[in-house]
């Protein structure tokens, strides 16, 4: 049986996300527009900086910091902000960006997982007007933008991680 496109794009984000060098999970994004992979982006330090990999060690695991927390201290740029510095917002207006995690330490995909606050701003200031978020090897979320749009978190102080 053929593979549905979002769960194809989906596949597509999951193998980005093995590029990944952060010790505590791995992201991939990939953005698409009319069928056509605009860019692709995985989490991990700046260009030219060392990686967490190379390190031995997080910041953010030191210190005890729960996901959703103390972004500012993540040597990494998300998967999502890469993806979306890989392309020209022309390209990306009305296109779709697939986020699969995994948990680095067991490889089982991240529950819940979404984009961060950070990311969000990100993605709607691109122009990107849906999210897929793999749940499951076959399950996986969509969530149009414009909800977050309409939810504004940095109001309501419930960010949803």
């Amino acid at each position: 049986m053929r593979r549905d496109k979002a769960n194809y794009y989906l596949d597509l984000a999951d193998v980005v996300s093995k590029r990944s060098t952060c010790l505590r999970r791995h992201y991939g994004a990939v953005i698409v527009k009319n069928d056509e992979v605009i860019a692709t982006g995985y989490n991990g330090a700046p260009r030219g900086r060392a990686n967490c990999t190379d390190l031995g060690w997080c910041i953010r695991q030191k210190l005890g910091v729960q996901r959703g927390e103390r972004y500012e201290l993540c040597r990494s740029v998300h998967a999502e902000a890469n993806a979306i510095i890989s392309s020209g917002r022309e390209r990306m207006m009305g296109g779709a960006l697939y986020l699969s995690g995994r948990e680095a330490a067991s490889g089982a995909y991240v529950k819940n997982s979404c984009s961060c606050s950070m990311c969000k701003r990100l993605i709607i200031n691109a122009g990107i007007e849906t999210v897929f978020v793999r749940d499951g090897d076959e399950d996986f979320r969509e969530i149009p933008v414009e909800d977050w749009v309409k939810m504004d978190e940095s109001l309501s102080g419930e960010f949803g991680y």
